[in-house]
C-alpha cells in the first residue's frame, strides 16, 4: 500500500524471504518508492504512482480534515486500476492474492475481480472497532465476505477486530543477520560516549511516530542531569519540499518531520546527543548500538522495531495502553507508557538510566520472548499453511469453473 520501505513491507520480505524455497511464485503490485527493490530481489514487481486506500484504522480513520485525505485515495485510484490491469496482462493467472493491509480495500477487490483468485487479507494496524459506524461495519463485511482468510499480526490487533471473526494471529519475523550484499555500510555515528545510556528510535520521521516527542523527553533528560544519548535511524517517508508537501503542512496533515526534528535539536541545544544515521538496510548492526529502544507512537500498538530490538537483547519503552503479553511485558521486556506525553517518556528514560542491572534483566527477558513468538521459519510456515489451506478449499470451485467453461454450447 505504501511506497516508502517501512514494518509493513518489511514484515512481508520476511514471510516471503522465509518461505521454503519453491513453494511460494511472488509477485508484487506496490506503491512506486524504496520498496521497489527489496521487493524486486524477491519476484516481479509492477508499480503504480499511488495506492488507493481505506483507512479505518483506530489511529487514522477519516474525520475532520482527514477526509481531505480521501481525495488522495480517489486520484490514485486510476494509477491502481492500470498497475492491476499491467499485473493481470504480465503474468495471468494468479492461485492467491496476499493484500498486505486492510485498509487496501479497493485493489483488494478490483484484484479479486480482475484475477477471480482467492484472497488473503493481512491485518497489521489497530482497526477502529465502532459498531455504530457504517464504515466499520462495511469493512467488517469486506473481512466476513470477501477473503477467504484473515491474518493479524498479534493479539493487539486481533482484540481490535470482532471476536467472531476466524482470525490467524500470524506474527511479523525478524531475521537479525540477513543484509544484502549490496547493502552500504552503516554510518558510524561520532562522539558516542562511554558509560551513557543510548536510546535508540527506528522507523519513518513522522510525527505519528512520536519523533517530537522523543526530542522533548530528551531536553528533560538533559535538564535533569542524566547521561544519555540517542540514535536515530531512519528520514522521511517522502518527499518534504514542494507545494505538496508544503500545502499537506499548512492543513496540519503532513507527517514528515525531518526538518522539524532537526531545527527543534539545534533550538533546545541537544546537538551533541542526537546521533542521527538515517535509513540503513543493516538494522540489525544498528540496534546493536543502543541499550534501549524507545518507540514513542501514537497507533497504540507495539510497532516492528519492538521485537526487532529485542533480538539483540534490548529491552523497549514503548506508548502502549494495554500491552499483550506476545509483544511486551511491563516491567519485564520492556516499559508501557501514555503516549504523546515526553514527562512520561523521560520518567521511563530515567527509570533505565539510573538502574543498568534492569536494563539488563529486561534485554534478557526481552530476547527469550523475540526468539520465541518471532521465528522467521515457524511463522513463515503457519501463513505458508494458510495459503495452503486457501487454494486447497479454492481448487473445487476452479475445477466447478472449468467444466462448465468446456460444457458445449447450447446445453
Amino acid at each position: 500500500m505504501i511506497g516508502a520501505f517501512g514494518g509493513a513491507s518489511r514484515s512481508l520480505t520476511e514471510a516471503v524471504g522465509a518461505f521454503p524455497p519453491g513453494s511460494v511464485d511472488p509477485y508484487f503490485v506496490t506503491a512506486a518508492g524504496s520498496v521497489e527493490p527489496f521487493f524486486a530481489r524477491l519476484g516481479p514487481v509492477e508499480t503504480a504512482r499511488g495506492v488507493s486506500q481505506f483507512d479505518n484504522t483506530r489511529y487514522s480513520h477519516y474525520r475532520g480534515l482527514r477526509w481531505l485525505v480521501a481525495l488522495r485515495e480517489v486520484a490514485y485510484l486510476p494509477a491502481t486500476v492500470l498497475a492491476l490491469l499491467r499485473a493481470r496482462r504480465r503474468w495471468g493467472k494468479v492461485d492467491l492474492i496476499h493484500v498486505n493491509e486492510f485498509t487496501g480495500i479497493v485493489p483488494w477487490w478490483l484484484a479479486r475481480r480482475l484475477f477471480g483468485a482467492p484472497v488473503v487479507v493481512h491485518v497489521r494496524s489497530v482497526a477502529r472497532n465502532d459498531a455504530h459506524s457504517l464504515r466499520t461495519r462495511f469493512v467488517t463485511w469486506m473481512l466476513r465476505k470477501r477473503a477467504e482468510a484473515i491474518v493479524a499480526i498479534d493479539e493487539t490487533v486481533r482484540a481490535s477486530l470482532p471476536a467472531d471473526l476466524a482470525v490467524s494471529v500470524i506474527h511479523n519475523a525478524f531475521t537479525p543477520h540477513r543484509v544484502a550484499v549490496d547493502a552500504p555500510p552503516l554510518p558510524v555515528p561520532s562522539g558516542l560516549r562511554s558509560g551513557w545510556l543510548r536510546v535508540g528510535f527506528v522507523g519513518n520521521l513522522l510525527k505519528v511516530k512520536g519523533i517530537h516527542e522523543l526530542v522533548a523527553a530528551a531536553a528533560i533528560a538533559r535538564d535533569r542531569g542524566l547521561n544519555v544519548e540517542f540514535i536515530v535511524v531512519g528520514d522521511d517517508a517522502a518527499p518534504s519540499r514542494g507545494i505538496k508537501a508544503g500545502l499537506l503542512r499548512q492543513l496540519g496533515l503532513g507527517q514528515n518531520a525531518k526538518e522539524e526534528v532537526l531545527a527543534e535539536i539545534e533550538r533546545l541545544k541537544l546537538s551533541d546527543r542526537f546521533h542521527m544515521l538515517g535509513f540503513t538496510q543493516r538494522i540489525a548492526e544498528a540496534y546493536g548500538l543502543m541499550d534501549v529502544l524507545c518507540f514513542p507512537s501514537h497507533f497504540d500498538a507495539p510497532g516492528r522495531p519492538v521485537f526487532e530490538a529485542a533480538f539483540g537483547g534490548k529491552p523497549a519503552i514503548v506508548c502502549l495502553s494495554d500491552p499483550k503479553p506476545d509483544t511486551l511485558i511491563h516491567g519485564v521486556t520492556g516499559l508501557a507508557i501514555p503516549a504523546r506525553d515526553p514527562v512520561a517518556l523521560a520518567d521511563a528514560i530515567e527509570r533505565l538510566c539510573r538502574d543498568p542491572a534492569l536494563v539488563q534483566t529486561m534485554g534478557e527477558a526481552a530476547a527469550e520472548m523475540a526468539h520465541r513468538t518471532f521465528d522467521p521459519q515457524r511463522n513463515a510456515a503457519e501463513l505458508l499453511a494458510v495459503y495452503r489451506r486457501v487454494t486447497a478449499a479454492d481448487r473445487p470451485r476452479q475445477a466447478s469453473v472449468a467444466t462448465s467453461a468446456n460444457l458445449p454450447t447450447g446445453r
